[in-house]
């Protein structure tokens, strides 16, 4: 197999969360170029459903399901729903929210909306995931997406920038316990990515402030996280796990 193969998913099942927009939509798309047959999981499935339609057309096994990765119940049911395909071989834990306010006004309810969905859901469907790959006595693959925002702080997401804080701890605890069982768990940190939910921010005159800050002077675009994503998802980074993978034009090292 050439090294260019190696980044191949042909045959593979895999499961993206947050599916229904950004950049687990994108993640959707990629995965299908790459050979993947794709599970896509979110709370809005009429969402889910058109881009699944689209996938198909072009040829691709895709399939929808519903899931509320905070609730115990909605993870494992999502993973019931998926078992005439086998377990998957790799899972992208992409859902998340983000609650945008100062730090004064942040509210219990905020927090507990960021945490439940980014970090307690993260580690539910992360460990659901692996009991069925062990159950299934094959390994596999867990890519936690993560953000610059788990090593540095930003105004107005203080439970944003915890939650992923918290998932770069989790990447690397269930890195260390799951490698026995040939499961690698590693995190993709993206920087600021321009997406349709950001791009009049990032646009804008104070986006151009944020934007000069950066090292590369340049925010990042969806194709950008497409190498990374799928080093850490296949064979081409077998030898990878626990790793904490940075794709931010240097923002994290610019100096403060």
């Amino acid at each position: 197999m050439s090294a260019l193969d190696r980044f191949r998913l042909d045959g593979q099942h895999v499961l993206v969360t947050g599916a229904s927009s950004g950049l687990g939509a994108h993640f959707a798309q990629l995965l299908v170029d790459a050979g993947a047959r794709v599970s896509l999981a979110a709370r809005r499935t009429d969402k889910l459903e058109a881009l699944v339609a689209q996938l198909q057309q072009g040829g691709a096994q895709a399939r929808a399901v519903a899931l509320d990765v905070t609730d115990p119940q909605s993870v494992a049911r999502c993973f019931d729903a998926l078992a005439d395909d086998g377990a998957p071989d790799v899972v992208i834990n992409n859902a998340g929210v983000t609650v945008t306010k100062s730090v004064l006004q942040q509210t219990p309810e905020d927090y507990d909306q960021v945490l439940d969905t980014n970090l307690k859901g993260a580690w539910l469907v992360a460990t659901e995931a692996a009991r069925r790959m062990v159950a299934a006595g094959k390994g596999g693959s867990i890519v936690n997406v993560a953000s610059i925002l788990g090593e540095r702080v930003a105004g107005g997401v203080a439970p944003y920038a915890i939650s992923k804080a918290g998932v770069l701890q989790l990447t690397k605890a269930l890195a260390l316990e799951l490698a026995r069982h040939k499961i690698r768990v590693n995190a993709l940190m993206p920087g600021y990515v321009v997406t349709d939910l950001n791009r009049d921010f990032l646009l804008s005159e104070p986006g151009d402030k944020l934007k000069s800050r950066i090292p590369s002077r340049r925010f990042g675009e969806l194709a950008d996280l497409d190498g990374p994503l799928l080093l850490l998802a296949s064979d081409a980074g077998a030898a990878m796990s626990g790793s904490l993978l940075a794709v931010d034009g240097a923002h994290l090292v610019s100096s403060l």
